[in-house]
């Protein structure tokens, strides 16, 4: 997978380290080691980078040490905002799933939780902190559920569709 996910993302076969090949990037998505990151290689970016720095407990770059640099900071961590934990869709999913008796969790049912996660936050309420709802939203797990339900019943994989028996 690591060898297909390089050669679909790195078309111009840049090589060398980190260091190396940040300059220019929009996005970095950080999933390996706290540290790697120094705030000289985001200065390298394109103007106002997204830098998602997910190692835990320690990111690869510490959000305050860029945080006039980049355009959307997010992390792993609940000390910090935007924390991208995989913990918000779980709940829901598995809800849907049980809910509606599915016999897989498909790739549409993941889909749709991510869209549901998106949809939580209204435009107008996005800014630089606040980009993904927090896993103490009430609405998060409703949504899912919901969403997950409906796609399981599109797909097929529903063994029963909970608004037929008034549990929608």
């Amino acid at each position: 997978m690591w060898e297909w996910y390089a050669k679909h993302t790195n078309r111009n076969l840049s090589l060398g380290s980190l260091h190396d090949v940040i300059e220019g990037a929009d996005v970095f998505i950080g999933l390996s080691r706290g540290g790697v990151l120094k705030r000289e290689d985001v200065q390298k970016m394109a103007p106002h980078p997204i830098v998602f720095c997910m190692a835990n407990p320690t990111p690869e770059i510490l959000p305050e040490e860029i945080e006039d640099i980049a355009a959307v900071i997010a992390t792993g961590r609940s000390d910090y905002p935007n924390q991208i934990n995989n913990v918000l869709c779980f709940p829901g999913i598995f809800r849907g799933a049980l809910d509606c008796r599915a016999t897989t969790i498909n790739e549409e049912m993941k889909l749709a939780a991510a869209q549901a996660i998106a949809s939580v936050i209204p435009d107008k309420a996005l800014n630089k902190l606040y980009i993904i709802p927090s896993v103490f939203n009430q609405d998060v797990v409703k949504l899912i559920r919901d969403s997950v339900i409906k796609a399981a019943v599109q797909t097929g994989v529903a063994r029963r569709n909970p608004k037929e028996y008034g549990k929608a």
